[in-house]
């Protein structure tokens, strides 16, 4: 069988061919140990080149990429699925930069070395009003980097009732733990007073207050949050940092959307906030980042950390965050930016649309009223009027699972024992397909 395989593929590596071979083969002994019939030379080797296209087949089931998908489950940044879709404009940089080399440390006047491709930063100084700014790999790298302005065995004074695990069962504690401070706690879990920071502060028990975005809960009842411009103000008179970790961290004011008002970091700055840290890629909807941005000293010893360097993105990432953050500089982020796109539809725009798809998938289709989550642990308890169809079919279970496979890939929720698909995440553009694919579940 290896030598059909090389027939066909002459040019290909023969060590890298084998370890394929070797696997088609496995795989094979194992079927007939099932006691499945075997497939023959012939079927064994169009097997093995099937799966050497599809190692650089973005089109593949397991190529290089995840699959598409179409997000019909509502939920605006669905970690699952990546979050939200880039910008168009960020999509183009980024591949720009990924399909040539380019200036990414040298400095065009002199030929030399120079700063790290800076446009993203200055782009985020000018939206957040702040001295300087810096981009990380992730946000919870941005957490890391910025409790480290500690110091080594320095202390850092944080709320309890904002010691949260913010995903992936990552905990404020153990964040700092392993930055190499320590922890000093304030407050209570629902209550928690500016006065509450003015001991361990005046003590020189601590020479940074971290403040947390709750992020995904939200406390309710009889619960009180210190004022954030009073803490600083506490923190500032004894000489220590104050870092505030926004999570979603929104350039676009939720409120004028319907939500909730997210703090945005401008906001925090204002309000005595030393360095913020934020996410690219939640409601800024562009690729996974960290973002940093406050006092210039500051995000200068951050620039200077070790860690910085095991942070930092590649080139194309830092195009396309410079190219998202630039869109919001141009006045244009709630219309090209796909997050803000998806949150701005109203509930009359997608009925519409769903009467669109119930009319071409059939009777069994129905348009229906819907809410839906922004996600990604923004804004919780936050529900956006949206609108979608129903799907009646004997097994919800099973047809979403019909639905999840195969070239176009529809991923749908089921709420009240029934399957439904909400309109604000798919693209109108993709209509037509979630129609023919809803139509074809008929037949089964």
């Amino acid at each position: 069988m290896l030598a059909l395989v090389r027939g066909r593929l002459p040019d290909a590596d023969a060590a890298a061919l084998a370890s394929v071979v070797r696997d088609v083969v496995a795989a094979e002994r194992a079927r007939l140990a099932a006691g499945e019939p075997a497939s023959g030379p012939a079927a064994l080797a169009d097997e093995a080149v099937g799966r050497i296209a599809a190692f650089t087949d973005p089109a593949a089931e397991r190529g290089p990429v995840p699959p598409r998908v179409v997000n019909a489950t509502g939920v605006v940044l669905h970690t699952n699925l990546g979050r939200s879709p880039w910008p168009a404009a960020a999509i183009a940089a980024a591949e720009a930069a990924a399909a040539s080399y380019g200036y990414l440390e040298l400095d065009e006047a002199t030929g030399r070395r120079g700063p790290r491709f800076r446009v993203a930063e200055e782009h985020l100084a000018a939206l957040t009003g702040a001295e300087a700014g810096l981009v990380v790999s992730n946000a919870a790298a941005a957490l890391l980097l910025a409790v480290g302005l500690a110091g080594r065995r320095g202390s850092v004074v944080v709320s309890r009732g904002e010691l949260v695990e913010i995903g992936g069962g990552v905990r404020i504690p153990e964040v700092i733990a392993r930055a190499g401070a320590r922890l000093v706690e304030v407050g209570t879990t629902n209550r928690t007073r500016a006065a509450d920071f003015e001991g361990p502060l005046a003590e020189g028990r601590a020479r940074l207050v971290l403040r947390v975005h709750p992020s995904n809960f939200a406390l309710t009842g009889f619960a009180e949050v210190a004022d954030q411009a009073e803490v600083a103000a506490i923190a500032h008179r004894h000489g220590a940092v104050v870092v505030d970790d926004l999570g979603s961290g929104a350039l676009l004011d939720t409120a004028a959307f319907g939500l909730a008002h997210e703090p945005m970091p401008m906001e925090r700055l204002a309000a005595g906030a030393d360095v913020v840290v934020f996410s690219g890629d939640k409601l800024v909807g562009g690729p996974q980042a960290g973002l940093l941005a406050g006092r210039a000293d500051l995000i200068a010893r951050l620039r200077r950390d070790p860690l910085a360097r095991a942070m930092r993105p590649d080139k194309a990432i830092l195009a396309g965050v410079a190219a998202t953050l630039g869109l919001y500089r141009a006045g244009r982020a709630a219309t090209e930016v796909p997050v803000w796109r998806a949150i701005a539809r109203t509930r009359g725009q997608l009925l519409d649309r769903a009467r669109a798809v119930e009319a071409a998938a059939g009777p069994h289709v129905t348009a229906v009223p819907l809410e839906s989550a922004v996600g990604g642990g923004s804004l919780p308890g936050q529900a956006l009027p949206s609108a979608g169809v129903a799907v009646r079919v004997a097994s919800p279970d099973r047809a979403a699972a019909v639905l999840r496979r195969g070239p176009d890939r529809v991923l749908a929720r089921i709420e009240d024992g029934r399957l439904v698909c909400d309109l604000r995440t798919v693209e109108p553009e993709d209509d037509a397909l979630l129609a023919r694919r809803l139509a074809a579940l008929a037949g089964r």
